[in-house]
């Protein structure tokens, strides 16, 4: 059992904060105790679990990939894309989250984000119960 929801992103590169909706995703769900999947299908983003406090955090994770995998760099793809591609497999498509009580397991300080590295595009994000009881 799954459901699905739009990022729309306005920028090249960009981490947009997700929690909320993946919260609103679990309750329609039903999962009251177990784990969901929440899952990028798409090759140039990816979805990470990191602060969500402090705004720096994400901008400094975004300008390191950047500097790590620059948008230019001899790449053989023809789409001038490969980049995206690159940081999408670096950081991953999906991450697990568990659930207690109807709510996300969270850090104090962490937030779910959709990693956008080929934008601006709408985007689907998909959470998927995992189990439930």
């Amino acid at each position: 059992m799954h459901t699905s929801f739009s990022v729309r992103t306005r920028s090249r590169t960009t981490f947009v904060n997700i929690t909320r909706e993946v919260e609103l995703a679990v309750g329609e769900l039903g999962v009251e105790d177990g784990a969901v999947l929440v899952y990028c299908p798409h090759t140039t983003g990816a979805i990470t679990i990191n602060e969500s406090a402090d705004p720096d955090v994400v901008r400094d994770i975004d300008s390191k990939l950047a500097r790590l995998v620059p948008h230019s760099d001899g790449y053989r793809h023809a789409e001038g894309n490969s980049d995206a591609h690159v940081k999408s497999s670096l950081v991953g498509c999906s991450e697990t989250v568990l659930v207690a009580g109807g709510s996300l397991v969270l850090g104090t300080w962490q937030g779910i984000f959709f990693c956008e590295f080929d934008g601006p595009r709408t985007r689907t994000v998909m959470v998927g119960a995992l189990a439930s009881a």
